[in-house]
Formats: structure tokens, C-alpha cells, sequence
């Protein structure tokens, strides 16, 4: 019962494992790939897998443990063989992650389990005449009362199992003691895994101010980006808080060379799949990882775990170093350069990739461990090849030459620097991101003192950048219910927007591409404007070529297109404080105008021609038609009470219903026939919501999801919590305020 939401990484992974599966217990093996049947449900590609694991030698409940382990890796007091348990089998596979209930049965024994959340419920009595019932819900066979000995629920992490040769309930512990002492784990595990601290340190190498320049030209850096996005990652290690949506063109429809991740956005978790608390369930997540081979998954041992962890999945300019100089063996690492000849276009491009790919699967071949994608050095006439494309086209031709789990991916590029991106190159297989331009950012303007970064320590601001970042990808994966960097590795939920199909097929292998679009052609002339600005064909130009300012965040007149400029908030502010219906007119039309500009799909669009009218006399007057309407969830305090106020009032005099949004209402305006709200609505941080408000309502409407929005959910700062406000929310005047994503006590319908 549930999701499991990582299963198109899981597939890929199973499917490159394929080619180290041995095992004496299952002749002729190969005649069972694919593992995972194309097609399957998510609980099918579960159940092939859950019975190869058991067919290999494994008990059920071992098997089940290694797909769904409980949360071990913020577990201080868990005991240390548990620990190795788990550790060790991670190294192995990752996590089979989402919200389930998963039961399984061998005719012997016969158990379940929950997701490592504990998002989905399960119940179970016991009868004094050794009846067991577990269902999702208490009441779903009638029982007498006084037959029920012992009552329980299923619990996140622990297994409930039943030995019907032994004719009892095998308790959790038992379990999972026997398991952990079946074999020298932690021994394995001292053996085989090296810290990134163990590594010989490398000297740190500092650019200078014109060569981080050119490069941030030739990747597309702005001073708004430096200003808006890098700086405050730096100075707090937390994410800057912006608002919500944007009124700019999507890439596609951009006049602007964009890079490849815009044309990309995460799908999220809806309804029944709850997106996961990141803040306040954070014991159940992880950001930490292994990079490196690995060994046959039905033969585990001591060269099972050779790998190399990571705290973190953004490392910095040294510790590439340290890995890349590595001379470990089993660890040997092979850098590829992502470059490719910038006149060729996208003849060129496909050509660089197709040898790139030729390039690794020989390495491996030749022992290499670790691949390093870097697309360090480009000039004049070399130019970088996006950082998305190179790792996605790299780690599918991996799956489908079987060689992916033969070596980690890492990923040296200087167009990654905003959380998306890190997501995307994780989403799409990277084991780990070094974003050296970045950090090379930070650090020249630490050098340069600008944007409140002068005097400030390079070594503590770009720990703070990695934090902020592994933070934010760590949010943007609870919005999907996975809650582990290991499960989110190649699980690309994801869907490209504007991305043509062929394209999409060869190098982003099974993601969704609604509209079609962009070709690698097009991704070349993208990548030959940046380039071109960075290094213009007069040499003498180069010395005053600066940073673009932006415009992506805030209008600027030589910026891109935004539906809301000067001019059409100047038409909207001068219509309503006149009260001229004729000047309003002039600001949709404005709008709308804009809109068919290629600032949204939807002003593509339009109405057929060729069909007749329908008699106005068959049509419902308008009186009729404006009841239905009703405004959005705008809550007060993310807009002003005047706001807030005007859309009740508009809405009850033309009969139709304004929604309160998630900040409550005033208590004065509950019982003002022209100024309350018909809809209340209840959000999971519950700001506002008192009896009192709840009867008040024509309508109430639980907000069940939030996974849409960017960051934890509904998010008001500091400053806006005025005292009005934190009084109407019964909040403290000038605290932030957040909303969960989930509701911490409804988590599905």
C-alpha cells in the first residue's frame, strides 16, 4: 500500500547491475534480465527484486531490510552491529524510498514492514486463538473484542514477522540481532570504506580576478546571481528566501541564452504520496554517500564496500583534489574532459559526447574507479559542454553498456550554483557535484569585498555554501517523499519542458517531455553566446567586457521580459486609485500582450476561429457565471490586510468566494457580511485556525500538499510578521514563520 517514488532510479540501477550477478543458487541467471520487467508497477519491480534477493541466499526478512532499512544514519544510540548491519548494505543498494506498507510472505513466514517515515499506517490484533489481522485500518474484520490478547501497530524501521513453523511473532530485535551477527560487518566495513579525511591533503589553488571573470561570462553568471543566490548561501549556509512563482519567460520561450537546467522542474509528492517535513523529520533523512564500484550483489563481502564516503553530496576544490590524486587502487581515478569545439555547433557537441562516452567505458575497462566529468579549461575555441547533458548522456550509456556500477560519478563544472542544479546533476546521476566556479565566485568576492562579503574567512564562507546547499537539496527531495541522497541518485523526478523528444531519449532516458522543443543545435548556439561574451573576437574588448547585471530576479530595463515591469504596475495602480475601467483595460491588454510575447505556454494559445458562436440568449448571464468564481489562497500577511480585504469584499458583492489562504482572518471581519471570507482555509502550519474560525465558514478546504513550493512549504519572514498579523496567525511579531509541507497529523486521504 503506497508509492515507491525512487523506483525509476532503482530500475536503472538493478538494470546496470545485471552484468555482476553470479550466483551458484540461480543457474542460467541471465535468462531472468531484465530483473526489473519493463512496463511493471512500482510493486512489481519491488517483488522481482525482493525474490531475486531471497532466490540468491538471503532470508525474506534480510532481504526486505537491505530494500527498505530503517533510518540508521542520524541514529545515535542505535547499536553499533545494527549499525554496521545497515551500513554495509548500503553499500550494496540504495534504498527502495517512499511512503509503503510493504507485506511480504515465503509460505513460511509472513511480515511487513514500513517505509523508514512511517507514512503509511498498519494495525494488527491477536486473538487468544492465534488469529493475526492487520490491516491498514482497525475495523476491517469484525472480531469480538474479548478474543483480542495483544493489539499493536506497525512502527517505522521495525519489522513486524510471524514463523508459522515456529507458531509465534518474531520480535523486532531478534530479527535484526541475528542478522547483524551473521557475518563480520563492521570488519568489512573497516576494510573496504576510506574517509575523504583520510585522503592526503592538496594545495588549495587561488584564481585571479580576470580569470574567474572570463570563466563566470563563459557559464553565464550574473552580479544578480552573485548578489541574490551565492553571497547569502556564504554568509548564512542556509538557502536565500525569495517569493514564490516568477513572471519571466520559461527557458524555452527566452530570447536568452538560458542554461540546460531551466528547462528542467521537479515533479512532486500530491495527496496520497506526502511530501516529507525536512526540519522536523530530519532523523529520517541523508544527505551522506558513497562513491566508487560496486561488487556482485548476491556475493557480498569484504570488496563490497570499497568505496569512498561522502558527507556531503557538494565537495569543494580540494577535496576533488585529494580524490582525483588518490593512488588507491580501488579508488583509481580517471578525469574526462567535457569540452568540445565551440564552431562545430551541434554536430560537434553529439560528436564530443559520443567520444566522452567511448572515453569512460574504456577507462573502466582499464581499472579506472572513480570518473571525474570536468569541464575545466575551455578557450577560445573550446567551449564547456552543460554539465547536465555531459552527466546524464555519461550515466545512461553506463546503464545501458552495464558498466555503471563499476565506477561513481563526480562532476567538476563551473555552471552549477543554485540548489536546482545540484538537484538535477544528483536527480540524473552524479555521486557527487564540485561547482568549483562557485566556490572561486565566493572567494573573489570575499577578495573584492562586495556584497557584504569583505573580511569574511574563504575556508568558514564556503563551508557555509556546501551546508546551504546540501540543505537545499535535501528540501527539494522531501518534496518527493525520498529522504535520501543514496535513493534520489539517479531517480530523475523530473520532467523537461521544451526539450525535443529525440534528444530527450538519447541523454535524459526516461524522463516526461510534454511539448517538445530544443535539439542538441539549439543547446550549441546557447552555449556559443555565452561563450562569444567571454571571448569576443577584437581581443582589445575583453578588458571591459563585465558581468551581466541580471534581470531574472528583479526588472531591469536591458533585462529579460516580466509580466510585471514599471508600466503595467504604474496601468494597474493608476486604473484602481482612479477608478477608470478604460485604463485597466490598457494593463490586461498590456498583459496579455507580453503574455503572447513568449512570456508563458499559455499566451500561445488560442481560441479556434473556425467555429460558429454560440446564441447569446443560450448563454448564462453574467450575474450567474461570477458566483463560481473565487479568488486564489493569498494569505495575510504574505499580502497586506487592505489586500487581503479588498478581495472578500470584491468577491461577496458579485456572489462569489474569496479563500482566506493560510494566515487566518481577522476576528473582526468573521462576522462583516461584505468583509469575511467564504472559504477558510486550514494549512498545516494551522496559523490562525480556532473554533471560532471554522464555524464562520461557508466552505473549509484543507490544503493537503505543499510540495509545489519552493523551500519548507509556506514561508513567511520576519519582517512581514507584523504585530497585526502575528495577532490574527496567534504567532510572536517578527519570527519567521513556516509552514510543514505535510500535515504532521493527517498524511493521507
Amino acid at each position: 500500500n503506497g508509492e515507491i517514488n525512487t523506483v525509476q532510479g532503482n530500475r536503472n540501477w538493478m538494470r546496470t547491475r545485471e552484468s555482476l550477478l553470479q550466483s551458484n543458487l540461480i543457474p542460467g541467471l541471465d535468462r531472468a534480465f531484465p530483473i526489473c520487467t519493463p512496463g511493471g508497477s512500482d510493486s512489481a519491480s519491488f517483488d522481482e527484486v525482493l525474490e531475486l534477493l531471497h532466490l540468491g541466499g538471503r532470508s525474506l526478512p534480510h532481504a526486505m531490510l537491505m530494500m527498505i532499512p530503517e533510518a540508521w544514519e542520524n541514529h545515535d544510540t542505535m547499536d553499533a552491529e545494527k549499525r554496521a548491519f545497515y551500513r554495509f548494505h548500503s553499500s550494496l543498494m540504495e534504498p527502495w524510498d517512499g511512503p509503503a506498507s510493504v507485506a511480504f510472505t515465503d509460505g513460511t513466514v509472513i511480515g511487513a514492514v514500513l517505509d523508514r517515515n512511517g507514512l503509511r499506517p498498519s494495525r494488527y490484533w491477536v486473538t487468544d486463538d492465534d488469529v493475526v489481522i492487520m490491516a491498514s485500518e482497525v475495523g476491517v474484520v469484525d472480531v469480538d473484542p474479548a478474543k483480542v490478547v495483544r493489539k499493536g501497530r506497525l512502527q517505522p524501521g521495525r519489522m513486524f514477522l510471524i514463523d508459522t513453523a515456529q507458531g509465534r511473532i518474531v520480535d523486532d530485535d531478534e530479527v535484526k540481532r541475528g542478522l547483524a551477527q551473521a557475518e563480520p560487518y563492521q570488519q568489512w566495513l573497516d576494510d573496504g570504506l576510506v574517509e575523504l579525511d583520510e585522503l592526503p591533503d592538496r594545495e588549495h589553488v587561488v584564481f585571479s580576478h580576470q580569470s574567474v571573470r572570463r570563466r563566470q561570462q563563459v557559464f553565464g553568471y550574473t552580479h544578480e546571481e552573485l548578489k541574490i543566490i551565492l553571497a547569502p548561501m556564504a554568509k548564512s549556509g542556509a538557502e536565500p528566501i525569495g517569493s514564490m512563482g516568477t513572471d519571466t519567460p520559461i527557458a524555452v520561450l527566452s530570447e536568452r541564452p538560458r542554461l540546460l537546467f531551466d528547462y528542467f522542474q521537479q515533479l512532486f509528492a500530491q495527496v496520497t504520496n506526502p511530501p516529507l517535513d525536512a526540519i522536523r523529520e530530519e532523523v529520517v533523512t541523508s544527505v551522506g554517500s558513497t562513491v566508487g564500484p560496486e561488487a556482485n550483489l548476491l556475493a557480498p563481502g569484504p570488496d563490497s564496500c570499497r568505496q569512498l564516503v561522502l558527507p556531503f553530496p557538494v565537495i569543494d576544490n580540494d577535496e576533488l583534489a585529494k580524490i582525483i590524486h588518490n593512488d588507491l587502487p580501488e579508488l583509481k581515478a580517471h578525469v574526462v574532459s567535457g569540452l568540445y569545439r565551440v564552431a562545430g555547433g551541434g554536430l560537434a557537441l553529439k560528436r564530443a559526447l559520443d567520444a566522452i562516452c567511448h572515453d569512460v567505458s574504456r577507462a573502466i575497462d582499464d581499472g579506472a574507479r572513480i570518473i571525474v566529468l570536468s569541464d575545466r579549461n575551455s578557450d577560445e575555441v573550446y567551449a564547456p559542454i552543460p554539465s547536465l547533458l555531459l552527466t546524464s548522456a555519461v550515466h545512461h550509456h553506463l546503464i545501458r553498456e552495464k558498466q555503471r556500477t563499476k565506477a561513481g560519478l563526480i562532476v567538476e563544472c563551473g555552471d552549477a550554483r543554485e540548489v536546482h542544479h545540484m538537484a538535477l546533476l544528483i536527480g540524473y546521476g552524479a555521486g557527487a557535484i564540485n561547482p568549483y566556479l562557485a566556490f572561486e565566485s565566493i572567494e573573489d568576492m570575499i577578495a573584492q569585498g562586495l556584497h557584504g562579503l569583505g573580511g569574511v574567512d574563504p575556508h568558514a564562507a564556503i563551508k557555509k555554501y556546501i551546508k546551504a546547499s546540501g540543505k537545499g537539496v535535501l528540501k527539494v527531495m522531501s518534496k518527493m517523499g525520498v529522504s535520501t541522497v543514496a535513493s534520489y541518485t539517479g531517480a530523475q523526478i523530473f520532467e523537461a519542458i521544451g526539450l525535443g523528444r529525440e534528444l530527450v531519449d538519447e541523454y535524459f532516458t526516461g524522463t516526461v517531455s510534454r511539448i517538445g522543443g530544443l535539439g542538441l543545435d539549439e543547446l550549441a548556439k546557447e552555449v556559443a553566446a555565452r561563450h562569444a561574451e567571454a571571448h569576443p573576437k577584437r581581443p582589445e574588448e575583453r578588458a571591459h567586457r563585465e558581468l551581466e547585471l541580471g534581470g531574472e530576479y528583479q526588472w531591469r530595463r536591458e533585462g529579460t521580459i516580466h509580466l510585471f515591469n514599471p508600466e503595467t504596475v504604474y496601468k494597474l495602480q493608476h486604473a484602481t486609485r482612479a477608478g477608470r475601467y478604460d485604463v485597466f483595460q490598457q494593463y490586461t491588454a498590456m498583459v496579455d500582450g507580453l503574455s503572447k510575447q513568449a512570456a508563458t505556454l499559455r499566451g500561445l494559445f488560442d481560441f479556434r476561429s473556425d467555429r460558429s458562436p454560440v446564441p447569446i440568449d443560450e448563454v448564462e448571464p453574467v450575474a450567474d457565471i461570477v458566483k463560481r468564481f473565487s479568488t486564489g489562497a493569498m494569505s495575510y500577511g504574505s499580502i497586506s490586510a487592505e489586500a487581503h480585504t479588498t478581495l472578500a469584499v470584491a468577491m461577496n458583492r458579485i456572489g462569489g468566494k474569496s479563500n482566506t489562504g493560510e494566515g487566518g482572518e481577522d476576528p473582526e471581519r468573521l462576522y462583516d457580511p461584505e468583509k469575511r471570507s467564504a472559504i477558510k482555509q486550514v494549512a498545516s502550519g494551522r496559523f490562525g485556525v480556532t473554533s471560532e474560525y471554522l464555524v464562520n465558514a461557508d466552505d473549509l478546504q484543507i490544503k493537503m500538499a505543499q510540495g509545489a513550493k519552493p523551500g519548507e512549504g509556506g514561508q513567511l519572514p520576519g519582517h512581514k510578521v507584523y504585530p497585526w498579523v502575528a495577532r490574527t496567525r496567534h504567532s510572536t511579531p517578527g519570527v519567521g514563520l513556516i509552514s510543514p509541507p505535510p500535515h504532521h497529523d493527517i498524511y493521507s486521504i
